[in-house]
């Protein structure tokens, strides 16, 4: 954790790659199921604020950790906002979004519609970075799509907001992904500064909106502060935010983007499936059932073909 550079996956040991896959693949997973408990198990008031809480936890660990010469990563200057710039507000629409839909929606929806990311990112690579998919994957994420739609049109808890909430969040997620792509190549800031600015310039604008709707005085007023394990999971939420944020960075610097496009789609399947038993909100129908599982199956597909695509392009080079 010295750099923001990584070791990379010809550098680490099969252990440290494959207990860095396991950890971000348990953090994200840990995240949504605790961040699900505290909006919608406890109903607290405001997504905003567990962001306020994600993004205060990053700050202070980020900055514990450059005192303690644990990370690395340039001090402020006048020249930090361009640098950052528009990666911050970026962010806070992915996390606002994806804190919003996760309330709206039972797990097994928001894990399906989430696939639109992909193709969404597909698109901006193309725009921004220039990168086209090939066919077989072209082909592989609109039958990803397609599952999601047929899931979706007979969502029999349909709510409007949740499904504009998350693909908003499917957006953000693809803008700040080829962002963070394009900021990472110029070495500008380092993947740590780009987590502790990012961080640090959208937590006072977030708590202005807390305050500016009225959800401030909500959180104060919830009555689940007197409670422990209420307590002990919006903490939880807090760290959870930092952790998945490091964990992907540790991922894919000792493994690849690819290792952690997979182990984000493993994980996504083991939601959906548990929200359906476990999740309390999931209403059956065979229509979206079968929507669910034909995502579910699409989304193995792809990591299977862009997995061999790589190895293929390894070989060859």
């Amino acid at each position: 954790m010295t750099s923001g550079s990584g070791a990379g996956p010809g550098t680490s040991s099969i252990v440290l790659r494959l207990a860095t896959a396991l950890f971000y693949g348990f953090s994200s997973f840990m995240l949504v199921v605790v961040n699900k408990s505290v909006l919608t198990t406890y109903q607290f008031p405001s997504f905003q604020f567990v962001g306020v809480g994600q993004m205060v936890a990053t700050i202070v660990v980020m900055y514990s950790a450059k005192k303690l010469n644990i990370v690395k990563f340039p001090d402020w200057s006048g020249e930090i906002p361009r640098k950052a710039f528009p990666l911050p507000l970026l962010y806070i629409g992915n996390l606002i979004f994806g804190l919003g839909s996760t309330k709206r929606l039972n797990l097994p929806m928001f894990t399906v519609l989430r696939r639109f990311s992909i193709l969404f990112t597909m698109i901006l690579e193309y725009v921004v970075l220039g990168r086209l998919a090939s066919g077989r994957v072209q082909a592989i994420v609109v039958l990803m799509v397609i599952g999601a739609i047929i899931a979706a049109l007979n969502d029999l808890a349909f709510d409007l907001r949740g499904y504009v909430f998350i693909l908003l969040n499917d957006l953000f997620t693809a803008l700040n992904g080829v962002y963070v792509k394009k900021k990472l190549d110029s070495k500008e800031l380092g993947k740590y500064g780009l987590l502790f600015y990012n961080a640090l310039f959208m937590l006072f604008p977030t708590l202005a909106i807390c305050v500016s709707t009225g959800d401030l005085e909500k959180v104060l007023a919830f009555p689940g502060w007197s409670e422990p394990l209420f307590i002990i999971q919006f903490f939880m939420s807090c760290f959870m935010g930092f952790i998945l944020m490091y964990s992907t960075i540790l991922c894919t610097g000792h493994n690849s983007a690819l290792t952690t496009t997979i182990v984000g789609t493993i994980k996504n399947i083991l939601i959906t499936y548990i929200g359906m038993v476990f999740g309390g909100d999931y209403i059956f129908s065979w229509s979206n059932f079968v929507g669910l599982n034909i995502s579910a199956l699409t989304g193995i597909v792809y990591s299977y073909i862009t997995f061999t695509e790589v190895q293929k392009s390894g070989r060859g080079g």
